[in-house]
């Protein structure tokens, strides 16, 4: 039979398709979807009848741009709380912001119909965590270019090799006697895996819920301190419980990354977040969607069985290989750099006027040391005072530039390695809705000995970048006095 228009499979982009929930959604979207499988790696993957696999760096706009290629609808589920280079500088939040940034652009220029969204539920509070502030920019950078978003906000997703659920049970595993800081009585709505890709699946193509935000939860509110109880329930574990309140969130956040071996930035934004009560708003409810029905204590046992099965499979393979299995070979790290740090904009100015402004203020900050050559706008040469060899050599992409995006690639210098493929580059770009610009730096290889860079070039960097944030503030607060004085002056002559 002929495939129609009303018949044909849709076309779904799935970003961390690799992941935790990215593997699970896929599962459930090709019974009705093709699927376009993106991850950093997808190369590695086997395409099947109805996943095709892609290779996507979201930090990456032109990669970004062709993962999305044919995509009808698009799910993003990327977040960028652990480090993405081997040295990586600047906050998770502004990570983000690239990341939603090079998604939303892509999708528009790809005719994408509709962006699902996986974020946080959002508390009524006037001081949002760090980690809950991130979801809401993200969503807001996401809507910017006019395509509908359809957010599905989830509390704590209760599931195997999560984030926070396997936190919470190495927790209740491995200590007899439970401290339990103020945070622990904090009401929230777990909801478990399947129930939250229910809400996905049914979020897609749906054009009743396009440019909504949607809380989902399970049938039970609950504190932290009762899902620790019956977390030891389900593992057989007796365990005390001691209140605790001056156990402050800093000394908590510390004690469960060391407790549970989980790695600083993804717990200290998680416990940052559980201040707050995570419990589903009525105003943002949708039937069938919202309403979770498996209660926590099933899904932390069907969470639980599925982890020792895998482990017990495992073991099994183990055997199988006998006394001398292979040892699993370490992948080479490449010695690249990520530095993103946000800068305040000036009014009425545009990420190319920042651009062009840092390579106008930078010697003047190096002085005598150091000086800049820049008689081709396309280019701009980095050069010691006295010296012929330039340290970095900056060519403007203007294919790849607007006036909200300054793009220039690192093509040569004495501080860079440009040989072999490596694509460096520094941008700077308008965050959407804000007087906000993103100065980063991906992708770039130093020449000098790793740990000689890490101590000198990598720190000098982080400095420069204070100054000129500093030196932009200054500037904005110079001609706002100057505004002030001519509107004073004008008004004395009226």
């Amino acid at each position: 039979m002929v495939e129609t228009q009303q018949t044909k499979r849709p076309k779904i982009a799935l970003t961390g398709a690799s992941g935790y929930i990215g593997r699970n959604l896929m599962n459930k979207l090709t019974e009705h979807a093709d699927v376009i499988a993106l991850s950093r790696n997808g190369d590695k993957y086997d395409n099947t009848e109805h996943v095709e696999w892609r290779s996507c760096d979201v930090f990456s706009m032109a990669d970004a741009e062709k993962a999305l290629k044919g995509a009808d609808y698009a799910f993003y589920l990327v977040h960028s709380m652990m480090p993405s280079a081997k040295l990586t500088q600047g906050t998770f939040e502004d990570m983000d912001i690239i990341l939603a940034d090079n998604f939303a652009q892509a999708a528009k220029k790809n005719g994408v119909k509709q962006i699902v969204y996986l974020s946080g539920l959002m508390p009524e509070a006037k001081q949002l965590s760090r980690h809950l502030k991130s979801r809401l920019e993200v969503e807001k950078v996401l809507s910017a270019y006019g395509i509908p978003v359809t957010t599905i906000r989830a509390g704590l997703i209760v599931g195997p090799q999560g984030s926070s659920f396997p936190i919470l049970q190495r927790l209740v595993k491995r200590l007899p006697y439970m401290i339990l800081p103020k945070w622990t009585n904090t009401k929230t709505q777990p909801i478990a895996l399947p129930d939250v890709l229910n809400a996905l699946d049914k979020s897609v193509g749906n054009e009743s819920v396009f440019g909504k935000a949607i809380d989902v939860g399970g049938p039970e509110v609950l504190t932290y301190k009762i899902m620790m109880k019956q977390t030891a329930e389900v593992l057989n574990k007796e365990r005390k419980f001691y209140n605790v309140p001056f156990f402050t969130v800093k000394l908590s956040r510390l004690w469960v990354s060391l407790t549970t071996q989980t790695p600083k930035e993804m717990v200290y934004p998680l416990i940052e977040s559980l201040v707050h009560p995570m419990v589903v708003s009525k105003e943002r409810v949708i039937e069938g969607i919202s309403d979770g029905k498996i209660t926590f204590k099933e899904a932390a046992l069907n969470s639980i069985r599925e982890e020792e099965q895998k482990m017990e499979e495992q073991e099994e393979k183990k055997k199988k290989q006998g006394s001398n299995p292979p040892k699993p070979q370490k992948p080479e790290v490449e010695a690249n750099v990520r530095s993103v740090q946000r800068v305040p904009m000036p009014d009425g100015k545009t990420a190319q006027w920042v651009a062009q402004h840092y390579v106008e203020w930078l010697p003047g900050l190096f002085n005598p040391f150091l000086r800049a050559k820049c008689d081709d706008p396309s280019s701009c040469e980095l050069y010691p005072k006295f010296g012929k060899t330039p340290l970095l050599i900056l060519s403007l992409s203007e294919e790849r530039s607007t006036k909200d995006r300054a793009l220039y690639y690192i093509t040569g210098g004495a501080f860079a390695k440009t040989k072999d493929g490596n694509r460096g580059r520094l941008e700077f770009r308008h965050i959407p809705g804000t007087n906000e610009c993103i100065v980063a730096i991906h992708d770039y290889m130093p020449s000098l000995p790793w740990f000689v860079y890490q101590y000198t070039q990598a720190r000098m960097h982080i400095w420069v970048m204070f100054s000129y944030k500093k030196h932009l503030e200054r500037y904005i607060k110079r001609e706002s006095k100057k505004e002030k004085t001519t509107v004073s002056s004008s008004e004395a002559r009226a």
